[in-house]
């Protein structure tokens, strides 16, 4: 029996539900090629698919069919220009958090400023916010806390290979990082209430990262609460939230003091993070 195209191999897999794109990425991962060389596959499409690439590819797709995210089954995922290493240990960076990082270099103060820039990445999973802040401002003093030693060290290691300086704190929110004052924080915090029916399809992804209580503002809630004792007066913080939780956030913003509150939309157009000042004076 002929060994299946690669054509074949990608129509079977949109067949067994497998999103085109996906399908394209797991397939050159298995044939040991870089997952964005999609203009190679179309150019080799009639070439047979090796025995050696084919038993990868059928683990891939049952792993992909199970539900676990293309980023962990590649080992990297696309963030800001920077391709990090992730794995279960941390969540899969999200374009959305993109818009975080944008409205983050926006509050940082200028270059050129008569002292460096000092910048808080709280909860920071694989590094993405700190080391997209990092690699867009290198004259800053960035630094990335996680409460989970496993996250911190993918972190580390993402760091490691970039070349990116940040510095790391392990902790719970700002209990990592006692008595230090910063002009941003930034932080994309759990924030799924317990029981959201959204759940079930994150299974694989750490489940300490994404639920934040009943209504999924628990974290919020303590980060603003502790987050003035943290910044220089004209200071920044600034978080992602979920789709409906924008009054919220900045309800609890302007209730601990925060001045200039307001919120950011991601890409969909959807109120996804929300920030306020510290006042120069209180």
């Amino acid at each position: 029996m002929n060994a299946p195209t690669l054509r074949d191999t990608l129509h079977q897999a949109q067949q067994h539900g497998l999103d085109r794109l996906d399908a394209q990425m797991l397939l050159l991962h298995a044939l040991g090629r870089s997952p964005h060389d999609r203009a190679w596959l179309l150019t080799h499409d009639s070439d047979a698919l090796p025995d050696t690439a084919a038993a990868r590819w059928h683990t891939l797709l049952q792993r992909r069919q199970a539900g676990e995210p293309v980023a962990y089954l590649l080992g990297e995922k696309d963030f800001f220009g920077l391709n990090l290493a992730v794995d279960a240990r941390v969540l899969v960076p999200r374009p959305d958090t993109e818009t975080l990082v944008e409205w983050a270099l926006e509050a940082m103060p200028a270059v050129g400023g008569p002292m460096p820039p000092r910048v808080l990445d709280l909860g920071t999973g694989s590094g993405a916010i700190a080391l997209a802040l990092a690699q867009q401002r290198p004259d800053a003093h960035i630094t990335a806390t996680d409460a989970s030693a496993d996250a911190l060290a993918v972190a580390q290691a993402n760091a490691q290979r970039l070349g990116l300086a940040v510095q790391f704190a392990h902790g719970h929110w700002l209990s990592a990082v006692p008595g230090q004052r910063f002009d941003v924080i930034a932080s994309n915090p759990p924030y799924i209430a317990e029981g959201d029916p959204h759940l079930r399809a994150l299974t694989h992804e750490p489940i300490s990262a994404l639920t934040s209580g009943a209504d999924g503002l628990d974290d919020i809630r303590s980060i603003i609460r502790q987050a003035g004792d943290a910044l220089l007066p004209g200071g920044w913080m600034l978080l992602e939230h979920g789709h409906d939780q924008a009054a919220a956030a900045r309800a609890l913003l302007r209730c601990a003091g925060f001045v200039q509150v307001s919120s950011r939309t991601d890409l969909a157009g959807i109120e996804r993070c929300s920030g306020g000042c510290w006042p120069q004076q209180r």
